[in-house]
Parts: structure tokens; sequence; C-alpha cells
């Protein structure tokens, strides 16, 4: 069957098609996508301004019309932290249901670090043994530890790249002291959660995914995406220690200039490169490997464990 998955995160409305069954991996037949950036269309109460409501209605259509174009069966619609957390929430998914006729299921942080680990762990296989996944999205930084599919444990913390960029580094280039405050932040929030997954043991593979993870691992020498999906994508403490100070001297335009780095994540990634920083030097990771797949194959692979087989 030919299945869509309609992902309203942070940063962007992506829109997945992929022709699916049971026992198979999902094949990608299309993708669109939208930048909408709902983290940063909060007003001062923490509410998705009237504009952002209305740009959010018109990307939700426009992706049905590519879901309808394409001849998707069904679209699995859901929404993460930024819809999560905004204080005029309900009112926001009530307005996309009468407008659009969807509705916009909300995932829970620990529900979307779930899904991420059940892709990662499909993609990797059991061979990869103990898996530590990390995701930093827009709004949110997820870590889940376990052997089987379903981790054993998973967190989510308010450490997205979009909130924190836009909380806590105004400038441009980003003033030192913001930078050493959020620094600072960052690390208390990670530090309370690590004895969570210490207690589990040392990982046998550590992974990562989202377009932060991927981005800092190309300027840090991995293979672009024009190498394929297969080719293996390393990250290490040591370089990202290296890149974090780099980052924090240029200005916006200068890191969408390096290579991967697209214009409009370019302003997030040095707040998400203190994230990766902090989240492999606290967990005690040395180097990690890049995930192709994320919370939208995760959805839609558990969608197909609920079809019945034929």
């Amino acid at each position: 069957m030919r299945l869509g998955v309609l992902d309203v995160g942070s940063n962007t409305v992506h829109l997945l098609v992929v022709d699916a069954h049971p026992g198979a991996r999902p094949l990608p037949a299309h993708s669109h996508k939208a930048e909408l950036r709902l983290a940063e269309l909060l007003d001062e109460r923490g509410a998705i301004a009237p504009a952002g409501v209305e740009r959010l209605i018109a990307t939700v259509r426009d992706a049905l019309a590519a879901a309808e174009d394409k001849g998707c069966e069904e679209v699995l619609p859901f929404a993460t932290s930024a819809v999560r957390e905004a204080s005029n929430a309900d009112a926001v998914l009530a307005r996309v249901k009468d407008e659009t006729g969807v509705d916009l299921q909300v995932l829970t942080g620990e529900e979307e670090a779930r899904l991420t680990f059940l892709a990662a762990r499909r993609w990797f296989g059991w061979s990869a043994g103990k898996l530590l996944l990390l995701d930093i999205g827009g709004g949110s930084l997820e870590v889940a530890y376990g052997i089987d599919e379903d981790p054993d444990t998973a967190v989510s913390l308010p450490l997205g790249a979009g909130r924190l960029t836009a909380g806590w580094l105004p400038g441009d280039p980003a003033d030192t002291s913001d930078v050493k405050a959020l620094r600072r932040h960052v690390r208390a929030q990670i530090a309370r959660t690590v004895g969570e997954f210490s207690r589990f043991g040392r990982p046998d593979h550590v992974v990562a995914t989202s377009k932060t993870f991927k981005q800092l691992a190309r300027i840090a020498g991995a293979p672009g995406s024009g190498e394929g999906l297969y080719v293996q994508r390393i990250l290490t403490r040591r370089s990202l220690e290296e890149w974090v100070p780099r980052l924090a001297a240029m200005t916006v335009p200068e890191r969408a200039a390096l290579p991967g780095v697209s214009e409009g994540r370019a302003g997030q990634l040095l707040a998400g490169a203190l994230v990766a920083e902090g989240a492999m030097d606290l967990l005690g990771v040395a180097e990690l490997e890049i995930c192709p797949w994320a919370l939208r194959e995760g959805v839609i692979l558990r969608r197909l464990d609920h079809l019945p087989e034929h």
C-alpha cells in the first residue's frame, strides 16, 4: 500500500510518501517539505500566533493535496514539540481539524524517542546489540537506550536547536557570554538524565538521527548525501569539540556556506552542536553513527506492524 506520513515538526512540515507492506522496508516514493519554523512563531505567552496558525493550515492543505496526487491510501498525521508545548495547542489542533479534516496526533516526547528508536533498531538490526540513540529536533532532544525494539528507557529534553537559538543566541555572530551560558544550561539539563542511562551499562553501538547530526557529521568530513543511504557516516566527539568554537565564531551566512549545511538550518547549527557535544561528553560517547531513518520511518513501521498479514 502507499502510505503518507505527515510530520508537523518544530522546523518543517514534512510529508513522506512510501510504498510499504508488512515485512518489507518502506520505499520512499515522494517527499513534500515546507519550512514553517513553528518553534519561532510563538508569542510571549507561548502560543502559536494567528499568522502561524494560518500558515500551518495552508501547509497541511498543500501536503494533503500532494498525498492525494501521489495516490496515498492513508495519511498518518502527527505533531511534535512545537505544537505539544504551545499554550494554545488544543485550539490550534481544533482549527486544523475543522479546516482540513486532519486530526493531528500529538506525540509525547517519550513516544517520539521510542518511535525513533524503533526506526534505528530496524535499520541497524539485532547485530548492533545495545543501542543508544540521540536525536536533536527543532524543539527537543530525545535519548533512548535498549536491546530490543522498544527501548529500556527513553527521555525527551527541551533542548531543540531551534528553541535554544531563539531563546539563547540572539546575536550574529553569537556573543561569547551567550554561548557559555547556553553551554552551561545544556549540560545541566543533560546531566540530570545521565544516571537513567548509565545504570544499563555501556551501549554496543551509538547512533544519531536528525538534520542537525547529519550536518555536523558532514562538516566534520562524513560523506555527502550524494553518496547514498548506505555509506557509513561517523561523527566523533573530538571533531565536534574542534568545530564548536569555529561555529561560534562564524556568522549565519558563513555557516550556510559549509558543506551540507542548508541556509534554513545554518542559524540553528551552533545550538545543535552544543547539544550534540554536551550529550556525547556527558554520556561518554567517543563516536556515533548517523542513522538515515528517524521518527517518520518509526511511525510508518509501527503502522505496518499493526496491519493484518495477507
